[in-house]
Parts: structure tokens; sequence; C-alpha cells
């Protein structure tokens, strides 16, 4: 059953990646460029609401740095991060209530191994007297996405931001050096690895599968979209990175002490179960 899960696990996490793949050479492969004023005229509702202001965004911190559009791309990816970090506070609460509980969650799937229906009622039981919700991971992810679609939009639209170079990158065509390809691929098998280090789950065989798909996809799409993508991709990693560094660097005594809890709770109820059981004794004699 387990294994099951698992296989199933790392179909879904392929296929939401190989759209997440589609989806954007789907949006890069007509290669048009548009400027803000053309992006605030637009007949759709998506440019002229939603990417316009990103690629506002882009052109005004631009101009703080001369035009150096590969600064202001800095600066956008650490606006927007922080902006969603309270979704990413709420996505750790919700993993390290579900970490604490682990040990439970064990012994339950021990305890009831041959009754998989029991398994359910009693792990749904336990996240209902934990207060834990195993989806609320989920949530801020879908809310962050069309943040990231909208400044994948920006970048890739914005006809100022082509016709610049930063340090070796021409930032509207990709980097044939390989380089930031390198760098994005690197920067996303770290930050995956990170994850699964610091905030285990039972999503492992997922994760682990994810670990090496992942990075491959990222060095593809770097090496074929204009630079200004990787460039960005690359920042958001690595602030991720030191961003989940402090989030999750309690983790290990977090994990220690759910631990320590959940060897005093199976200790106190087999105590339990030893004292009734010698009233039960007494009590026939």
């Amino acid at each position: 059953m387990s294994r099951l899960k698992t296989k199933q696990g790392r179909w879904l996490l392929l296929i939401a990646v190989i759209g997440l793949v589609l989806l954007l050479a789907g949006c890069g492969a007509a290669n048009n460029s548009y400027t803000t004023a053309d992006l605030a005229n637009s007949n759709s509702f998506w440019q002229r609401n939603v990417v316009y202001w990103f690629s506002y965004a882009l052109d005004t911190f631009a101009k703080w740095f001369n035009g150096e559009y590969g600064l202001g791309v800095l600066v956008l990816v650490i606006i927007v991060r922080t902006l969603i970090l309270p979704l990413t506070l709420k996505q750790v609460k919700s993993s390290k209530a579900m970490q604490a509980v682990q040990p439970q969650l064990q012994e339950i799937q021990k305890k009831y191994k041959d009754t998989p229906e029991k398994v359910q009622q009693e792990t749904m039981k336990l996240f209902q007297e934990n207060k834990v919700n195993p989806m609320a991971g989920c949530l801020p992810l879908l809310v962050q996405m069309p943040i990231f679609i909208a400044l994948y939009n920006a970048i890739y639209y914005n006809s100022e931001l082509r016709e610049h170079t930063f340090l070796w990158l021409q930032l509207g065509e990709p980097d044939r050096f390989w380089i930031l390809p390198i760098l994005a691929a690197i920067t996303t098998f770290v930050q995956t690895w990170m994850m699964m280090k610091l905030n285990p789950t039972p999503q492992q065989g997922p994760m682990q599968f994810l670990l090496w798909v992942y990075p491959v996809l990222i060095f593809i799409m770097s090496y074929q979209f204009p630079s200004a993508l990787p460039l960005y991709w690359f920042y958001s990693n690595i602030y991720t990175i030191v961003q989940n560094y402090f989030l999750y660097r309690n983790n290990g005594k977090t994990a220690a002490m759910a631990n320590v809890r959940a060897a005093e709770a199976v200790k106190s109820s087999s105590k339990g179960n030893k004292k009734s059981g010698k009233k039960g004794a007494k009590k026939s004699r």
C-alpha cells in the first residue's frame, strides 16, 4: 500500500513539473516582447492588470541602478518573496506540526498495519486532536503560483530588459556558456535537498524523485530560455536556501523533543495497561 502511494506520488510530481514546463514553454513559444506601455493597453486582462505591474516594477528598479535590469530582477525577487513570507510561514508551521506527530503516526501504522481502514481512522483522529491540516502546506503553493507566473511573464515579455546585458549575459538571449543554467540547476538541487533534510516527511520517496528530476528540467529550461529567467530562478533559489536555513534550523531539536514525548507516551500507556491488568487479576482472585 505504501509503495503504491509512493509511486503515485512520484507520478503526480512528475506530471505537475512537466505541466509547469509546458505552461512556461507555451508562454514563451511566441517569442513576443512588449513595452510596459503595451502591456498597460493590452486587450488581455492578465497582461493589463497583472503582468503590467510586474513589468513596471522591473523598469522602476532597473532605473535605480542606472538601467541594470539584472539588479532590478534581484530587487523584484526579494520584494515578491518577502511579501509572500506570511504564506511561507504558514506552510512551515503546517510542516512542523506534521513532523511533530510523525512518531505517533508511525505507531498507528505499525499497530494497525493489517487494517488500512483503521489506520485512516486513527490518523484522522490524531490530526484532529493535534489540529493538524495535512493540506495546509499545499495551499500557500497554490496561492504563490499566479504570482510566479506573472513575474515570469513580466521578465520574458519586457522588451527593455531583453536589450540589456548583465555581467556576461545578454538578458534577452540564452546563456550559451552554460554557466547560469548550471548555477540554476545546482541551487535547485541544494534547495530541494535542504527541504528533505530539514523537513523530513512521509513523502520522502516522491521528494527523492523530485530531487533529481527537477534540477534537470530547470537546466533544460534555463539553457533554452532568455537569461533573465534562469537569473530569476537563481536569485529565488538563493533566497529560499537562506530563508529555509533560518526557518528550519531548530527542526532537529523539535524532532528530538517529539520523539521523546512519543516515547514517554508509549511508556505511560504501557504502565497503564500493566496497572489495569494487575487490577483485573486482583478482582478475579
